[in-house]
């Protein structure tokens, strides 16, 4: 199996105070390590980017909320792909690129785990790559919550938000991991 590393919006937006709690603080350098190694490797290293057309988004290119951060800032020779969706094959070359190279698997990782990790390892799995997601270099908001549609339920923290998406995405869609367990088993 040849994988390439797919870096899911881990872009200063999601620094806004706007998103509200948050799991994980260290996902972004967890996410670092697992590209720095993957570089060393000389594997193929993807970034997505999301490009919000929402006005006022932090996620935008008005806000400057779209660049990388630095943990994860793409060299020259890796590939960028700028979505406007959660799921990074939507409206991007992706699905293209990783054929034409002949890669058939990907190790995840990004923000936010419910939104367009979550959605991208879903449609990666329905298009038939093998998916491991590095769950520790992920993270999830409370805010984005929304329990609107059940006043009676109190919002859940970012850890549960977090902790759901990864075990209904583990062993359906892909194969959750640590990124220190990715590095030991020579991802």
């Amino acid at each position: 199996m040849t994988a390439a590393l797919l870096l899911v919006d881990v872009q200063t937006g999601f620094d806004s105070p706007v998103w509200g709690a948050r799991n994980n603080p260290d996902a972004e350098i967890r996410a670092g390590r697992l590209l720095a190694h993957w570089r060393a490797r000389g594997q193929p290293v993807i970034h997505i980017r999301h490009v919000s057309a929402e006005p006022g988004s932090p996620l935008g290119p008005a806000t400057g909320g779209t660049a990388f951060k630095p943990e994860v800032d793409p060299q020259a020779g890796e590939a960028v792909f700028e979505k406007t969706v959660n799921s990074a094959f939507i409206g991007t070359g992706l699905d293209g690129h990783l054929r034409s190279a002949g890669i058939d698997g990907l190790v995840i990782c990004g923000l936010t785990t419910p939104h367009c990790v979550s959605t991208t390892v879903r449609m990666a799995a329905n298009l038939g790559y093998a998916v491991r997601l590095a769950h520790d270099a992920c993270a999830a908001f409370a805010v984005n919550a929304d329990t609107g549609w059940a006043p009676a339920l109190a919002p859940p923290d970012a850890a549960a938000i977090h902790a759901a998406a990864i075990s209904h995405l583990h062993g359906e869609f892909c194969r959750a991991a640590s990124v220190a367990e990715l590095i030991a088993e020579g991802s």
